[in-house]
């Protein structure tokens, strides 16, 4: 992005703002901060009279997906769950639309972003305790009629070699023929080039089934770090619900295991076993659907660019320290796929 394109995004268009306050009754905003955290959507922290409050202008998840995913966050409150319940504006919904765009209020929550590395190995392992809470809670509420019902079979798409040798070949063009020359685009083609080698010496370790082994339900989709909030040792909030679908829960486990405990090109593998433990002991996952979860997902990263697809094919360049980090530990993993595996399995 230009540094102009930048600067558009942090601010709230006056108009939007003033409709803003009118419809959530804020009765003025005293001051307001951008929150830089997020990757996709814009935050906002806002000092009212009425109290301090979070904005999110929803750019990256559809404004009728999104008031479905938040209209099951009272019932997952209800539960124990610790999540922030969206403010209800004088019109009866959750999400406003002003201008061209879409938000939603939440109360201000309490806590800092913790990295799963700097999470004591007790506090890693409640992590994967609450995650399988709340599994089950939103299960009840598929039950219940909150979310809809879980289909009786669930498919995965498997990229091929083929494809996402393709990929590579068509990005690596795009880095050469609009990238700038930078230090960026010659790390993404020297990437782009030894994932094809990757993709060609380790092609036989494609998951052959489109079906996933183990049970499946509702997941929130971004477990992690940057969308959880800890206060005083304690979990305090669960944020950021655009991607609520319906997934396999081994699915998610390791997901959150890898982007939690996958820091700096390594994974933190005696934490991954904590939180894969503390999951477990909720909710016993057999080891068989996380062995067949963990090697999807390290097939997926293989065979997934979407760093460069922001980069090059959208001009967002927001993701670009993400692409580094993951082709680091894309490489770390591999070098060590079979001891990875067995701590997605929760066994060092």
């Amino acid at each position: 992005m230009t540094n102009a394109h930048v600067a558009s995004r942090h601010r709230i268009h006056s108009d939007d703002l003033a409709e803003l306050v009118k419809e959530f009754d804020l009765g003025d905003v005293v001051d307001w901060r951008y929150l830089a955290d997020g990757l996709m959507n814009v935050n906002w922290q806002l000092d009212t009279p009425r109290g301090t409050f979070a904005l999110k202008r929803v750019t990256d998840v559809p404004l009728d997906r999104l008031r479905r995913n938040l209209a099951v966050l009272p019932a997952l409150a209800e539960a124990g769950i610790p999540v922030i319940v969206p403010v209800v504006g004088l019109s009866g919904g959750v999400v406003v639309e002003a201008g061209e765009s879409g938000y939603c209020l939440f109360p201000w929550a309490r806590g800092a972003h913790v990295r799963g590395v700097d999470l004591p190995l007790a506090q890693a392992r409640r992590l994967g305790t609450v995650l399988a809470k709340l599994h089950l809670a939103l299960g009840r509420a598929a039950e219940t009629g909150v979310l809809s019902a879980v289909p009786v079979s669930l498919t995965t798409d498997v990229v091929t070699p083929e494809r996402a040798s393709e990929k590579a070949d068509r990005l690596a063009a795009a880095a050469r023929a609009h990238g700038s020359g930078d230090a960026f685009d010659g790390a993404a083609l020297d990437a782009l080039a030894k994932r094809r080698v990757l993709l060609a010496e380790y092609a036989a370790l494609c998951p052959e089934r489109d079906v996933p082994a183990g049970p499946y339900g509702w997941t929130h989709g971004d477990f992690q770090y940057r969308n959880l909030l800890w206060a005083e040792g304690e979990l305090t909030a669960v944020l950021d619900w655009d991607r609520l679908a319906i997934r396999p829960y081994a699915e998610e486990v390791v997901r959150t295991a890898q982007v939690q405990f996958g820091v700096e090109g390594v994974f933190d593998l005696e934490r991954v076993v904590a939180f894969v433990s503390g999951y477990r002991a909720v909710v016993p996952l057999e080891p068989a659907a996380l062995l067949d979860a963990g090697r999807r997902l390290w097939w997926k990263r293989m065979t997934d660019f979407w760093q460069l697809e922001f980069h090059y094919d959208r001009g967002d360049h927001s993701c670009d320290d993400l692409f580094i980090a993951d082709e680091a530990l894309l490489h770390w993993w591999t070098e060590r796929l079979d001891e990875v595996e067995r701590a997605f399995g929760g066994v060092l």
